[in-house]
């Protein structure tokens, strides 16, 4: 009877990391932030992907293409791909949310390096 438990800890997980991402977002705000729907869609996704660009050990999705970015997501969505928690991050937005996320990440820029 681990699974249910477990199963609710990622649930509880996930929505730790969409709070700590509306506050980072909050924080830190893009100038490029015409696509509202998107903007507010990439700060859930701040909780584990840096905004600024840069890849510790999560993958950027800063710049990437949108056909790409919607692809990868529908790929999660459908379990061609395998992630707890992007499996049900990507099953939990619509299809028009995906492409607003997409296009709103497309145009961001890495941000400066620092040391």
């Amino acid at each position: 009877m681990a699974w249910p438990r477990r199963a609710g800890s990622i649930y509880r997980l996930i929505g730790l990391l969409a709070t700590i991402g509306l506050f980072l977002f909050t924080v830190h705000r893009s100038d490029a932030a015409e696509n509202a729907q998107g903007a507010q869609l990439a700060a859930m996704c701040a909780a584990c992907h840096r905004l600024d660009g840069r890849d510790h050990g999560i993958p950027s999705i800063i710049g990437l293409d949108p056909k790409k970015l919607t692809e990868t997501m529908e790929a999660f969505r459908t379990d061609k791909r395998s992630s707890q928690i992007m499996n049900v991050v990507a099953r939990s937005l619509t299809t028009e949310e995906i492409a607003a996320l997409a296009e709103y990440l497309a145009v961001q820029r890495k941000g400066p390096e620092q040391p």
